[in-house]
C-alpha cells in the first residue's frame, strides 16, 4: 500500500519494545478493541517524523498488552528500530458517531469558555484527554487570550459540565470555576 499525502491519519496505537527473538513487537494500542489494531494500522510514523506502510500479520495478547508480528520484521534487531514508532490509521476508517458522541481528536484543540455571570472567559484550548474510573478529564491548557496561564483539569461530562460543543466554530462551553 502506498501512503496518500491527502489522506488524514490517527494514531491508533505505540510500539513500545521488542518481543522474543523473532522479530515481534509490544504494542500499546488506542482503541476500545485493543486487538483491531491489526485491521486499522496501515502505516508507522518513525519517532523521526517519517512514516512507512506497515502490515501486521498477527497480533495477541501479552500482559496487559499486545504483542504483533511485522510483515517483514524477522529479528529482534528489526523489531527494536521500531520501538516508539506510532502506528497510524486512516481518519475515515473511523465509524460515524451519532448524538453528542465525539472522538478524542475531534475534541482537541477546542477552546474551552467558562460562563461568569453573563461573560464567556477562555480558559484555554483542550491539548489532551485522558480516562479515569469514573469519566474522561480534558486536559485544559493555557492559549493565546485566556484568562491566565493555568493547566486545568475538567471532567468530561455532558450537561454537567460540558454545556456546548461546536466543532464548527471550534468551541466549548463548561460549567467551570476559572480560579479551580
Amino acid at each position: 500500500m502506498e501512503l496518500s499525502p491527502s489522506d488524514q491519519y490517527l494514531v491508533a496505537g505505540k510500539i513500545t519494545g521488542a518481543y522474543g527473538i523473532k522479530g515481534w513487537v509490544k504494542i500499546h494500542a488506542f482503541l476500545d478493541s485493543p486487538q483491531d489494531i491489526a485491521k486499522y494500522a496501515v502505516a508507522f510514523r518513525m519517532p523521526n517524523g517519517v512514516q512507512k506502510p506497515v502490515k501486521l500479520l498477527s497480533v495477541k495478547p501479552q500482559g496487559k498488552g499486545l504483542v504483533a508480528q511485522v510483515d517483514g520484521v524477522n529479528d529482534r534487531n528489526g523489531a527494536e528500530l521500531l520501538a516508539r514508532a506510532e502506528l497510524l490509521m486512516l481518519e475515515d476508517a473511523l465509524p460515524d458517531l451519532e448524538g453528542e458522541d465525539y472522538y478524542w481528536y475531534e475534541l482537541e484543540g477546542l477552546r474551552v469558555y467558562a460562563q461568569v455571570d453573563d461573560t464567556k472567559v477562555l480558559l484555554g484550548e483542550i491539548s489532551s484527554l485522558f480516562e479515569t474510573g469514573a469519566n474522561d478529564v480534558m486536559v485544559v491548557a493555557a492559549s493565546e487570550g485566556s484568562i491566565d496561564k493555568r493547566e486545568r483539569l475538567v471532567p468530561y461530562v455532558l450537561e454537567q459540565v460540558v454545556l456546548e460543543i461546536d466543532l464548527d466554530a471550534g468551541e466549548m462551553l463548561v460549567d467551570w470555576d476559572p480560579e479551580f
